[in-house]
């Protein structure tokens, strides 16, 4: 379990404040019990005594894991007012001065930690030599006052500085260490080497002069050796034991020297290993760190981006997790597409440390398949024009079968009628069949015409020469040539110009008129007006109307009861920028509506 954990440090910090307010109390005693009329400042600077008092107020303030900011600056002042009056106590107490100071800037360091060399990622502590100068210098005082009962009247060697200023300097630094357990000697970060093994023997170190002592005391009550001795016999005891520590601790150093250098050795050869494993891929490759930074890539990705290498920024346009299509952009600016994988690499936790993208060129694959897709639209294309073309011949057939055949047929039986009894025949009869034979070649005749307006619709040859159109006039053209003014009424203002051409408009007229006419019922209604920046053009007659099943197909070609009329009409007018579409005209009838754009007057 760590020593710095909630509990433990809880205790640790409550008994670094209990220390620093012993240590005050103790310094402000030694202040008290000065010699009567001394003067104020040379009693502070005669013993370090007031120097100890504001060391443990300092203490005490800085006790807490997070103190206050203002006893935060308040227990600095304290630590730089004890190290000032240590060296005040220099001249007179050289030892416990140093100590003294030593101590103060020692709590002024308490929070401040530094890297050792740059790139270090280890930080540490000021205040750690520090308090372990005041400590060392401690003991040294106090280690001879522990063989005073081997002396003749206990009144021992003499020592550095007095034993209770001595108790009261190492007491300030075991506080100090207390005051901080996450940091300095007590940290547990590291579970092995020379570190943690210091820390481990750091309780048998400080006992080594206290046993020594005790073993020359006790040599000395039971009369075995004089005071000399029993000091010499501590003394070997104590060397003996540091040696042996000595030996420990470098047997220790070289073992974990060795170790770090097998350690090193095997990282480097797995590193090199690595490394060769991932430039030999032939797949492109690139690693990334938890921040989306790239950290290495190998030849294969140099070779497909156009790149030197990387430079430890964000990349863009990283692939999504997953494998999927994906595309990079070369160092020329032109893309690459690729097949991508992109892949976390888990830590222990399962938290992303990491992450390894591969690209697998794909440019031919994407080559081939933009290939098949174009032949593939290509034969569709081809399809839709051949299954037309096929409906259009079947259309054309079935057209040409009923609606060419019956005139020619016909035309051939009048003919043959005329030939074999023209001489029977009285004079009235051969005019009537003449003008069916007249009539039937009229109508063979614009049937023909259509077709070959047809074809020249479905191959884009008809092009519009636009002009203004007076439409009355063309009205008043097309029903002198159907013969209908009887069974038409004309609504159309004499002003009423549409900007088109004038024969596309004729023709317009005369298949909407002449379908009105065959499929309809008169009176048959011509109404054309001017609305804003068009022409409303529309024709009204009063028959049963279109059936709805029919609507959707009236403008397409071979439209069953339309002929070719219908689709003309529609081709036409949108060859002069208009529209026609069918309306059904009320309470009954059937209305197509031609809209152009309006002649300016």
């Amino acid at each position: 379990m760590q020593i710095a954990a909630h509990d433990v440090g809880r205790v640790s910090r409550l008994a670094a404040g209990s220390t620093g307010v012993a240590v005050a109390i103790a310094g402000a005693l030694s202040l008290v019990l000065s010699p009567a009329g001394t003067p104020v400042p040379e009693a502070l600077t005669a013993s370090p005594a007031a120097a100890l008092v504001a060391a443990g107020l300092a203490l005490f303030l800085l006790s807490p894991a997070r103190p206050r900011r203002a006893a935060r600056g308040a227990a600095y002042a304290l630590a730089a007012l004890a190290a000032a009056l240590g060296v005040a106590a220099l001249p007179r107490h050289p030892a416990a001065g140093v100590a003294t100071t030593l101590a103060g800037l020692g709590l002024a360091c308490l929070d401040l930690n530094v890297h050792r060399r740059a790139g270090d990622p280890v930080r540490y502590r000021v205040a750690d030599p520090l308090l372990a100068g005041s400590a060392i210098i401690a003991l040294v005082a106090l280690v001879p006052r522990m063989f005073a009962p081997t002396f003749p009247g206990g009144r021992g060697p003499d020592t550095l500085m007095p034993p209770y200023h001595a108790g009261a300097l190492f007491a300030l630094a075991v506080g100090m260490v207390l005051a901080r357990p996450e940091a300095g000697p007590l940290r547990t970060g590291a579970a092995a080497g020379p570190g943690a093994k210091i820390r481990r023997m750091l309780p048998s170190v400080i006992a080594i002069p206290v046993i020594a002592a005790l073993v020359s005391a006790l040599a000395v009550r039971t009369g075995i050796s004089r005071p000399a001795a029993a000091i010499s016999t501590g003394t070997v005891l104590a060397a003996l034991a540091l040696v042996a520590l000595v030996g420990y601790l470098v047997r220790s150093l070289e073992g974990a020297d060795r170790k770090q250098r097998e350690l090193l050795a095997e990282l480097r050869e797995r590193r090199e290993f690595a490394d060769t494993l991932l430039q030999s891929m032939n797949e492109a490759v690139m690693v990334l760190d938890a921040n989306h930074r790239v950290i290495d890539v190998n030849r294969r990705w140099r070779e497909l981006t156009g790149d030197s290498g990387p430079d430890g920024t964000e990349p863009p346009d990283l692939p999504p997790a997953g494998t999927q299509d994906w595309s990079i952009r070369r160092a020329d600016g032109t893309d690459v597409p690729v097949f991508a994988t992109m892949a976390a690499i888990p830590d222990a936790a399962g938290r992303p440390r990491g992450y390894v993208a591969t690209y697998v060129d794909i440019t031919d694959r994407k080559r081939a398949e933009d290939e098949l897709t174009s032949h593939a639209a290509e034969l569709e294309i081809s399809n839709t024009r051949l299954r037309e073309a096929l409906a259009f011949k079947n259309d054309l057939t079935s057209m040409l079968t009923h609606d060419v055949a019956q005139p020619i047929s016909s035309i051939a039986s009048l003919a043959e009628l005329l030939h074999a009894d023209w001489a029977d025949l009285p004079d009235d009869i051969r005019l009537e069949l003449v003008s069916k034979i007249d009539k039937n070649t009229s109508r063979l005749i614009k049937m023909m015409n259509d077709l070959q307006l047809l074809f020249r619709l479905d191959t884009g040859a008809v092009t519009a020469r636009r002009a203004p159109v007076p439409v009355r006039e063309v009205v008043t053209s097309v029903t002198a040539e159907l013969n209908c003014e009887g069974d038409v009424v004309v609504v159309v203002d004499e002003d009423v110009s549409a900007l088109a051409d004038r024969q596309h408009v004729w023709h317009v007229l005369r298949n909407l008129m002449a379908n009105a006419l065959a499929y309809g019922e008169t009176p048959i209604e011509v109404r054309a007006t001017r609305d804003d920046e068009t022409v409303v053009l529309i024709v009204e007659d009063r028959g049963g109307g279109i059936p709805e099943e029919l609507v959707p197909q009236l403008f397409d070609r071979f439209m069953r009861g339309a002929g070719l009329g219908l689709f003309i009409v529609r081709h036409l007018v949108e060859a002069n920028g208009g529209s026609v579409r069918y309306e059904r005209a009320e309470p009954r009838g059937a209305r197509l509506v031609v809209t152009w754009e309006a002649a300016s007057l």
